[in-house]
Parts: structure tokens; sequence; C-alpha cells
């Protein structure tokens, strides 16, 4: 199965390479290497891999054995016609980042995590990769008693401002991109949803580098209807990743196939990108079901790229569709005179639209056919249209 590199489909070493484990219980698929991982990508027809650091070098390797890791990596990508967009650190899953990495209240540990990230930084360059992602795991606390949220965001914008330096001094290139989460695995993360990151990007030494990473899983467990959170990134140009999954709303992290839970979101996600013509990666950070061995595992690769492609279509059915077209336009009243006046301020448009006749007795008349422009919608999900 081929599917068209334009769109750049990626996966993470962690996500085709999960073995199957949760709290609850053990793995419950064989270890996969890095090359396997390639080999598998390279089946399912997929665009490119990105990882964590110790996704593929260990965190205790030494030098050695890094670059034969590294030098065998690039041979599997080669070899699969990969490439590396995206790399990232793991600041969350060793101990001495149980309470934080760049907002720990240890200074030597801050110091250690911006470290780390420096040397993930030149990998990632290695490999090719020009996105940054920063996901602040362990970021958080589960008592407020135990660390200060002002210090906190302070030594976050302090550690980031520090890398976008090493960047610009290493010319690598990177943008980099945040990834928000409200909870899991800490009880509550800084930077709990995507605006939060919007928020914060101005603030920084280096705002034209930063943007962000939204997550569908991520913004579903706190509720949020996740199309807005990306529309708010592409109105300020700041959508510099994503990662697309799935999720049911309010439970813990699932990372289900993409579209596999809520395939209106889904659709409306997809038509939202292609509207806007969004061109960085699409990246699937998503798992099989525990259940699944490797066979099943490229299905639900496949699956992830094919639900993809055929909302694709379904959203430029959708935009071609002549009734819904036209319902569209009876829903969009636009005045040309009123929107003069609205766009800009000024004196004399403040006094203007004072004096203007809006009747909103009138105004509420106005028809509204949404239920019939909704139904439509979930006939062309449906196949039905």
């Amino acid at each position: 199965m081929s599917f068209d590199k334009k769109l750049k489909f990626t996966f993470g070493l962690w996500t085709v390479g999960n073995v199957g484990r949760d709290p609850f219980g053990e793995p419950t698929r064989e270890k996969l290497d890095h090359v396997q991982i390639c080999d598998l990508l390279g089946d399912v027809g997929a665009y490119g891999v990105n990882l964590h650091d110790n996704d593929l070098v260990p965190i205790d390797a030494d030098t050695p054995t890094r670059d034969r890791i590294v030098k065998e990596f690039r041979k599997g990508m080669k070899d699969n016609g990969l490439v590396c967009p995206m790399a990232t650190t793991n600041l969350f899953s060793d101990a001495v980042f149980k309470d934080g990495a760049f907002t720990s209240n240890n200074a030597k540990i801050r110091a250690y995590a911006i470290q780390k990230t420096m040397r993930a930084m030149d990998l990632g360059a290695e490999l090719g990769a020009k996105i940054y992602v920063f996901w602040g795991g362990r970021e958080g606390v589960e008592s407020d008693a135990t660390k200060n949220p002002v210090e906190a965001i302070k030594r976050f914008r302090e550690a980031i401002n520090f890398l976008c330096e090493y960047s610009i001094s290493q010319r690598y290139g990177y943008k980099f991109a945040f990834e928000a989460k409200p909870n899991e695995p800490r009880g509550h993360m800084y930077f709990a949803v995507t605006g939060s990151y919007l928020a914060l990007i101005p603030s920084l030494d280096h705002p034209e580098m930063c943007g962000v990473n939204p997550e569908v899983a991520h913004e579903h467990m706190a509720g949020l209807n996740f199309v807005h959170q990306v529309a708010a990134a592409l109105e300020m140009k700041k959508l510099f990743h994503i990662d697309l999954n799935d999720q049911e709303f309010g439970r813990y992290d699932q990372d289900f196939r993409f579209g596999s839970a809520n395939p209106k979101h889904a659709f409306f996600l997809v038509k939202l990108l292609e509207d806007y013509k969004y061109d960085g990666p699409r990246q699937f950070d998503a798992h099989a079901y525990r259940q699944s061995n490797y066979e099943d595992v490229k299905e639900f690769a496949k699956g992830c790229m094919r639900t993809y492609v055929l909302l694709r279509e379904k959203a430029q059915r959708w935009n071609d569709d002549k009734e819904i077209q036209q319902l569209l336009r009876t829903i969009n009243v636009e005045d040309q005179m009123v929107s003069k006046l609205t766009k800009k301020f000024s004196t004399g448009n403040a006094k203007k639209l004072l004096e203007s006749p809006l009747d909103r007795v009138e105004l509420a008349k106005a028809p509204l056919p949404y239920e019939r422009l909704d139904q439509l919608t979930m006939e062309i999900i449906m196949g039905a249209r």
C-alpha cells in the first residue's frame, strides 16, 4: 500500500514499537529494535520516523555504542525510504525527572535536563530533523505545596531561551514545537492545553522559532474541542507539527488509532488541515491495541493513514457539495458597508456604527438551517452522499 508522500505521514519509534505494556500489565509483544521498526514503517508506506533520544540510544550508552546505533538507524531509514522530520528528548522516564526537568526545584537537575536536551538536539540534527518537540511529561505537581508555579513558568522559559540560543549557535535551524497535556503522568501539568503555550510563546526571546505540537488525545482528555485548538494555532501561524490519534473524552491517555473513537471530530480536523493547506508532518502518535501482534500493528499503522486519506476525500466532497455550499451562503450573511465600519476602529466608524439601524428583532429572524447542514455532513462521513 502506498500513500502520498506530500502528506508526510510519520510515526514515532515509540508508537509502532510499543510493546503493549500498561500500568496493570506486562508487555504483550516482543520489543523491536530500531532497524526492525524502520522495516515495518517501510512496509506500510510511511513517510518518516521520529524519536525521543532514548528510543534510539540508551541513556547510559557510551560514545562508540551511540555512534554504532545511529549508523544502523540511518541505514535502516535509507533502506526504507524514510526521513526523520522531528526529534525530542525523553525528560520523563528516568528517576532523575520524577519531580520535573526544566521546572525541577533542583538547579542541578534543571541543568542536567538542558544538557540532555542539547545532546538530543545534536542527535536529531545528525538525523536530519528540523522540528524539535517539547512535551513536559513531568513538568507539574500533585500538590501545589511542593512547587511555586510562577517560578516553574520562569524556569521553563529560561530553559527554552537557552536552547533556542544553542540551536542558533549550532546552526541547526530547528523550529521548537510545544506539546500540551492536562494530566498524566503528573496529577496537574503546567501548560495544560495548547492555548497555554500560545500565550507563553510571545514572552520568549525567540518567539519566531517557537510554535505548538497539539495532540488529539491530550485536548480530548480535558474535554476540549481539538479542532478549535488547532484553529487557534493555525490562525497564529504557530502550527509547526501535529500529533494525530484518538481518545474517548475524559479518559486516561488512550492513544487510539486515528479516527477510531470520534470520526466526526476527525473529519473536521482533517478538513481544517486541508482547507488551510497545512504542509507540516502528520505524525500518528498512537498505539495498536494491547491484544495485537505485529502483523496487526501494521494494520494499525495503515489504518491511521488510510483513515486520514478517506476523510480527506470526504472533506473535498463536502466542499464540492452544492446543497451544503448553498446552506453556507444562507448562513454567512455579509454586508460590506457594516463590515467596513467594524474592520478597524476610528472615531468616524464608531459614530456611524452607533447610528446604524441594526434591528435585533429582525436580525433574530434570519434562518439558520444547522440541523440540515449537520445531517448532510453526517451523510458525507457515512458515505451516503
